[in-house]
């Protein structure tokens, strides 16, 4: 999905550990779609050199998301990640 996002969020990054057990950054976004407060909204996980970018509340960005899906344990669960993204304004009022 490429789209242009409101930032409504951004968690601190931490450092995990990857299946190779290297060290990564990970952090959490939370995108809305613009049209209001009532929009999609997703949890997308920024990874790598991306989580140290650092985003603001109102800001604006046109992200491209990977939403993938993925079996553990018997339960199926959707990750929403962010392939890349780029800021296009910063602390627009909506």
């Amino acid at each position: 999905m490429k789209q242009v996002f409101r930032v409504v969020q951004q968690t601190q990054a931490v450092s995990v550990q990857r299946q190779d057990g290297t060290q990564t950054q990970k952090c959490t976004l939370v995108l809305q779609e613009l049209g209001g407060k009532y929009e999609n909204a997703f949890a997308a996980t920024l990874l790598g050199n991306m989580a140290s970018l650092k985003f603001y509340p109102n800001d604006v960005v046109f992200a491209c998301l990977r939403f993938t899906v993925r079996e553990y344990n018997q339960q199926l669960y959707m990750d929403c990640m962010v392939q890349d993204i780029v800021k296009l304004s910063t602390n627009n009022a909506f």
